[in-house]
């Protein structure tokens, strides 16, 4: 018989060690949002206190080195705090009396000159722009990197003290090189975007100075980026305030300090929310923070303008798709930072690059190879490469992702590569970036790179050259869809269409906050102003047109800008045809929304769509979310079954989505009138002849200001269901103002 042989003491410590560690990892703290249920009698203690009452006493009073253990006590978007606890703390809430749900942390990331004048806003006296006093007295709040409150853009001439009912903060006190002034009239920053406490909130990462000068950076003269896109630079709105709320660091932005930042942003009084950050895609509006953030915000007469997102083209990749929130497209303009590709051949390619140096080592007919050519797809966009095959010649090169572009040259020129040509995908069409590129470079759209590829498959010895050209007015078409927008539908509510309208989102000039960690240009030249592109910089183009709005109408609510917005928006380009997408194709309203924004036109709309809070429970009642998931939204209780639920095509949205089966469907809409008192307007209905189409009654007749007046819309088939939807538009006319409305019927198939 054998006897047990003892445990070793080796084998003891292991076991010692495993079960330390495990007890380390229960205790191990994490970041949450804490959604809690609404406190129905108001309370008589604080809402720090009231927040703190659900954490055990031993949690507070426990001192701890990683920070405190409540970071936020949310009051004016939600109810509820940001709280770092242990897996065992954090159970035990989740089941305690009154806690409705908690989040883990998440990190969302970022939507990453000429664009007034192509959108109709010139200065003189004369001018919409200067009649509708740049926007003055509204403030803007931008949610983002931070700022550079040194920038020439952030300068407070002619700018009016803050509105009487400012009640934020500026951190930029112990900034030596500015600090807040009538246009920076508050700044602050938030959690990790921090750093510690007491940094103030400077834009390391450049994006939110950017944002924050797009929407109304004031005038600086000339503006450019090395000799490119020289002007005068401005924002849409260049007289109005700016409040800016650091929740983002050069790479993410938590969702904690996200909340934050939106709820100091209410309570602070700002009229306008720029949010160039990819917030959820398609998730229930119910367990969506930002949605439900920012219902908070609409109700305090705020307008959110947010990114759609850059996850286009695949359909149903919107972000930000809340039906009180105004979802923004990115599109083109009609100015091109040119270069020429020339083949051996004598065949010449226009595309893009905003580094053009006067020393042009590829200026001249050299070899040109594609590493891509054998059908290797690192080789192909040239992530590994063959110093004895590229080196001293112009590299094919596949993009990548938008924001690799610069890489792929980087690995160019490291294996001695002379330039660069880089060519789209063939879902990229003929989207290209004027990029701060480290050598000669070209970006073509996928018809050209294709054709250069054949070209290079044809000859023994295929050569190219690389010549700048500068920039380029009158581009065309223009305005486009930019191939990375993310378009709809809205997969939490289909039935409303989602993005809501499309701005400038491609190579747009604006201030820039340079820094060690990411130069430019291979040279390091600190630059003022850069170039960037995306859904990031199309959102803080609406916020600043909304916001000049807001300053003509200071009693509109959210709904009815974005009314404005939409209603008066383009859908034809500049030279009279319908606005494109990426391939040059008809653009669909799920890519660009209602159109392209036309900012004179919105100021003066005749109609708009208005809603009101009540408006929107009834809609949520009717997304079958039930009243806990209302409540967990609004804030309210509010029992659907003694309300009216509305389906989505009901909501009195500036669009209509109508799942048309195979019997007729009617919708209900309210306008009101905006514009003069009297005032007559006619139905005029634009559908394919598969779709009927009735408004009843088919005039509208006003005779004071503010009048509503309902109508319905009832659609039909005509022959056959068509597979494939239908698109289309109801606008009502009067002598001075046509309000269009986008009518889509959903493709049998679409991305629910």
């Amino acid at each position: 018989m054998r006897r047990a042989q003892s445990s070793s003491p080796l084998a003891i410590v292991f076991l010692v060690f495993f079960a330390l560690l495990a007890v380390t990892f229960a205790q191990e703290r994490k970041n949450y949002v804490v959604h809690l249920e609404p406190r129905d009698d108001g309370g008589a203690d604080s809402v720090e206190m009231w927040h703190r009452s659900f954490l055990p006493e031993a949690t507070l009073d426990s001192a701890a080195d990683d920070g405190p253990r409540i970071i936020y006590s949310y009051s004016h978007v939600l109810s509820g705090f940001a709280a770092r606890l242990t897996e065992e703390e954090a159970e035990r809430l989740r089941n305690r009396e009154g806690c409705l749900r908690l989040y883990p942390e998440e990190f969302l990331p970022l939507a990453t000159t000429h664009s007034p004048g192509f959108l109709g806003l010139h200065l003189g006296k004369d001018g919409f722009w200067s009649r509708a006093g740049f926007g003055r007295g509204v403030v803007i709040g931008v949610l983002d990197t931070g700022v550079l409150p040194s920038h020439p853009s952030f300068n407070d001439a002619g700018l009016p003290p803050p509105p009487k009912k400012w009640k934020g903060a500026c951190d930029f006190k112990s900034i030596a090189r500015g600090g807040c002034n009538n246009k920076l009239i508050g700044a602050r920053a938030f959690g990790s975007a921090a750093i510690n406490n007491t940094a103030p909130p400077v834009d390391d990462a450049g994006h939110g100075t950017h944002t924050a000068s797009t929407a109304a950076g004031n005038f600086v003269e000339n503006a450019d980026v090395r000799g490119n896109a020289h002007g005068t630079a401005s924002g849409m709105a260049p007289h109005a305030h700016l409040a800016i709320y650091k929740v983002c660091t050069r790479s993410r932005c938590s969702i904690m300090d996200i909340i934050a930042g939106l709820d100091a942003a209410v309570k602070d009084g700002v009229d306008v929310i720029s949010f160039s950050i990819s917030a959820s895609s398609g998730a229930q509006f119910n367990y969506d923070l930002v949605a439900i953030a920012t219902f908070k915000a609409m109700e305090h007469g705020i307008l959110v303008s947010a990114a759609a997102g850059n996850s286009g083209p695949v359909a149903g990749t919107i972000n930000n798709g809340a039906p009180w929130m105004m979802t923004v497209a990115a599109g083109t303009m009609d100015r091109a930072i040119r270069t020429t590709v020339r083949l051996g051949n004598g065949q010449a390619f226009d595309g893009e690059s905003l580094f053009q140096p006067r020393n042009n080592t590829a200026g001249h007919q050299l070899p040109l190879v594609f590493p891509g050519r054998s059908g290797d797809s690192d080789a192909r966009d040239c992530s590994t490469l063959d110093e004895t095959e590229v080196s001293g010649k112009v590299v094919l090169c596949e993009s990548r992702t938008i924001t690799e572009h610069v890489e792929q040259g980087q690995t160019v020129s490291a294996y001695g590569g002379a330039g660069m040509i880089l060519m789209n995908k063939a879902e990229e069409g003929f989207t290209t970036f004027a990029d701060a590129h480290v050598l000669p470079a070209s970006h073509v759209s996928y018809a050209a790179g294709s054709k250069i590829a054949a070209y290079i498959k044809s000859t023994p010895k295929p050569t190219a050259s690389i010549t700048f050209k500068g920039t380029v007015m009158g581009s065309s078409p223009a305005p486009s869809v930019a191939f990375f927008s993310s378009r709809g539908p809205n997969k939490a509510s289909p039935g409303i269409l989602k993005p809501d309208i499309t701005g400038p989102g491609m190579n747009i000039l604006a201030a820039w906050a340079p820094s060690e960690m990411h130069p430019e240009f291979a040279d390091d030249v600190s630059l003022s102003f850069f170039m960037e592109s995306g859904t990031s910089m199309s959102t803080p183009h609406l916020s600043g047109i909304a916001a000049i709005i807001k300053s003509l109408h200071p009693s509109w609510s959210p709904a009815a800008i974005k009314s404005a917005i939409m209603t008066s928006s383009n859908t034809a380009d500049h030279a009279g045809v319908p606005i494109k997408d990426e391939q040059y194709r008809r653009a669909s309203f799920y890519a660009m929304g209602a159109g392209y924004v036309n900012p004179a036109r919105a100021a003066d709309p005749g109609l708009v769509y208005d809603l009101t809070t009540n408006d929107y429970v009834a809609y949520l009642c009717g997304l079958g979310i039930g009243d806990d998931g209302v409540k967990d939204i609004t804030n309210r209780r509010a029992p659907c079954a003694h309300l009216k639920p509305i389906t989505e095509a009901e909501l009195n949205y500036p669009s209509l989505v109508v799942k048309l089966l195979s019997q007729p469907i009617t919708v209900h809409r309210t306008v009101t009138n905006v514009g003069k008192a009297n005032s007559v307007y006619t139905a005029v209905v634009d559908m394919p002849k598969e779709v009927s189409v009735v408004v009843r009654p088919p005039m509208l007749r006003f005779t004071k200001v503010n009048e509503k007046q309902s109508f319905t819309v009832t659609l039909r088939w005509a022959g056959q269901p068509a597979v494939a939807g239908a698109e289309g538009n109801l606008m009502w006319v009067s002598d001075e103002h046509t309000v269009r409305s986008p009518i889509v019927i959903p493709p049998a198939n679409a991305v629910a």
